[in-house]
């Protein structure tokens, strides 16, 4: 019975659609809503500070463990994918489970943005960082955080790019109350996340953690948008 539960919940990282082929980029400068613009060469070893509802932690991140997977990473966060994201599938004594983002609009856009597998260089262990996906060469946004040895990950190709040298017990304390999503437990169905955005996470299931932001050290934040000019005052005739 233990053996047919952890296959299940390995099969269970398989949850994000068969990518197609990503959009081309417009020209302009990189963006959110046009994956193939976001190109960047990830540095060698870079850490990204986290800030949750549960506190803080840091993830470090070396290329040479999985460059695709880095270089994806570096991308996400230098533009600000994970801002707001919801920690929506944690599962007690296995991992944490986040990468939609918080805009339906972008979480769509994404959802044919894959990248190649990388070779499995490093091992699923506590505290390391692996991207979800749904078969081979199909890795996205979504990425889980091992909450023990799931070393056994290793075989079915889920390659680790980094892990979480400061904080993991803020880690430990994500809310997993809801256990994974339908039909095996109270947690969000996915399609629905990634359909309908963070205001179906906060009011279906208020009690889940998610980032307000994520950072890379030394490096600036994500691009701010331009404000708006206030519309001119109407002249009397």
């Amino acid at each position: 019975m233990k053996a047919i539960l952890i296959a299940f919940l390995a099969a269970a990282l398989y949850a994000q659609k068969p990518a197609a082929p990503a959009r081309r980029a417009p020209a302009g400068r990189p963006s959110l809503m046009s994956p193939s613009s976001l190109k960047a060469t990830a540095p060698a070893t870079y850490k990204v500070k986290v800030v949750s509802t549960k506190g803080e932690f840091t993830i470090e991140v070396h290329r040479d463990w999985a460059p695709l997977g880095a270089d994806r990473f570096y991308n996400l966060v230098k533009n600000g994918f994970y801002d707001d994201a919801t920690f929506f599938r944690v599962i007690p004594n296995f991992m944490a489970q986040i990468g939609i983002n918080a805009r339906p609009a972008v979480t769509k856009v994404w959802d044919t943005a894959a990248i190649k597998d990388d070779p499995v260089k490093q091992s699923n262990t506590k505290g390391f960082v692996t991207f979800a996906t749904s078969g081979p060469n199909s890795r996205t946004t979504q990425i889980f955080i091992n909450f023990k040895d799931n070393s056994f990950l290793d075989k079915m190709g889920f390659s680790p790019f980094a892990n979480v040298v400061e904080g993991m017990d803020v880690v430990d304390k994500l809310y997993s109350g809801y256990g994974d999503g339908p039909p095996e437990g109270r947690g969000p169905a996915q399609d629905k996340a990634s359909s309908l955005g963070k205001p179906y996470l906060d009011k279906n299931f208020p009690e889940l953690d998610s980032i307000k932001t994520a950072r890379i050290v030394g490096e600036p934040g994500p691009p701010v948008a331009p404000a708006k000019k206030p519309a001119a005052a109407a002249k009397k005739s």
